[in-house]
């Protein structure tokens, strides 16, 4: 039976942004999938961003993000597997609907994209968890495309791709029966495989169930979750041929208690691989509140989220998480579909570092976010790492130093020093421009 799948929910057009009309040195609208939306003081989603919105690395066929996530759904080939859902979301569906509290960090302009104050870029998979559990979906995969504020460095990148997994049962003792049937299924099919799992309680006091749910239903829950991931680590990390588990050594996963404000009790997963403990994901049974929300009162159910690109950074051993977007045939013809392959580095370009040092003007906060999103804007895939080398405060004039090194690297060619000096002005520009600095 074909699997159910979501529509295809935005257009697939061209984007770019509306520059017809500025106000304040923002356009008065920005073009995204075909639609104008305003602009307003909390704006920040950039051009570089935007031009990223419709690439959706993880359905390209034979890329390692879309292996990854074939992997993982013929994994779970019973549950809906979803990929299609327009990465625009309001701060209420992002934070509020998963319980998200009005002071946490990642609601702030330095850490989120925001279109307006009313429109975002999804920070999480999460942010769907309450219409596809409306939709009447009962275990289902969401895999898409997350944006985030983010430092410039080899793992970090303002776009990433994660997984989001979730079943729900039913309420009662016929929903816990399915839940003890599944828990033995899988019990047998891990007592039989050479795996070393370290566990913590189900449920403790620092780690607690919550009041609305039985405190058995919820212990059957997340033994149920536990053993469910238990399984996809197999299936991921397991396999000999990728440097997991062999006969002498059996693989090594470890359950930590956790704190996520959409679940309880909530967990980590980690794994022993290539000899060092390698977190993976975060996990927990779903808040009573996000499936009251969804209109499914009388369920109770647990859901996890993982990270394509770190995983995929494990198990392809690549470096550098921008060579996901690389479009150099000496990368993308080195994969093939439903393979893990060790990526085979084709050369390491000089690097070409730039400091940049400068006074913010009097009543500025210029954020680390900030500045990297100018250098990501103007440089792009050009820049591999930005780092702070120093600020300090004038003890007289009470203005803010700040110094940034650059280093520029491409990932395909030599990028002389000509062409760094040249980004290097186009960036100090944008900063006089766009937050009026000094430059020392």
């Amino acid at each position: 039976m074909r699997r159910p799948r979501l529509p295809l929910s935005f257009p697939r057009t061209s984007i770019r942004r509306q520059i017809s009309a500025v106000v304040n040195g923002r356009p008065k609208f920005l073009e995204i999938f075909g639609e104008q939306y305003p602009t307003d003081s909390i704006t920040n989603i950039t051009p570089a961003i935007i031009a990223k919105l419709p690439l959706r690395l993880h359905t390209r066929p034979s890329h390692p993000l879309d292996t990854l996530r074939t992997l993982v759904e013929s994994h779970y080939s019973d549950f809906a597997h979803l990929s299609s859902l327009s990465p625009l979301v309001s701060p209420f569906k992002n934070f509020d609907e998963l319980s998200f509290p009005q002071d946490h960090p990642g609601r702030a302009a330095t850490d989120s994209y925001y279109v307006n104050k009313d429109l975002m870029l999804r920070t999480h998979t999460s942010a769907h968890e309450v219409e596809v559990f409306r939709r009447g979906e009962d275990k289902w995969l969401l895999t898409a495309d997350v944006y985030r504020r983010d430092e410039i460095d080899g793992s970090h990148y303002p776009i990433f791709h994660q997984m989001e997994g979730a079943r729900i049962f039913s309420a009662d003792a016929s929903g816990m029966k399915e839940v003890e049937e599944d828990n033995e299924r899988l019990r047998h099919r891990l007592g039989q495989a050479n795996i070393l799992i370290e566990d913590v309680p189900h449920i403790s006091p620092s780690n607690p169930n919550q009041p609305t749910h039985d405190p058995l239903y919820s212990e059957l829950v997340a033994q149920n979750l536990k053993l469910s991931l238990n399984s996809l680590m197999l299936t991921l990390f397991g396999g000999p041929g990728i440097g997991g588990a062999t006969a002498a050594a059996p693989l090594r996963v470890r359950w930590i208690e956790a704190y996520f404000p959409f679940t309880s009790p909530s967990f980590e997963v980690e794994v022993f691989f290539r000899g060092k403990w390698l977190e993976i994901l975060g996990s927990g049974v779903v808040r009573q509140a996000t499936l009251d929300t969804a209109n499914v009162p009388n369920k109770i159910g647990w859901a996890f989220g993982l990270g394509l690109e770190r995983i995929a950074m494990i198990l392809y051993s690549i470096p550098d998480i921008r060579l996901f977007w690389s479009t150099d045939e000496r990368f993308l013809s080195q994969f093939t579909d439903k393979e893990i392959t060790t990526f085979q580095p084709y050369s390491k370009y000089p690097s070409c570092f730039k400091d940049v040092s400068f006074w913010t003007p009097q009543n500025v906060t210029l954020h680390e976010n900030d500045f990297c999103d100018v250098v990501r804007d103007v440089a792009g895939d050009l820049v591999e790492d930005v780092k702070k080398a120093n600020d300090f405060v004038h003890p007289k004039t009470n203005r803010t130093s700040l110094c940034f090194r650059i280093n520029y690297r491409s990932m395909d060619r030599s990028l002389s020093n000509e062409e760094a000096n040249e980004i290097q002005l186009q960036v100090v520009s944008r900063l006089q421009e766009q937050f009026g600095v000094e430059i020392r």
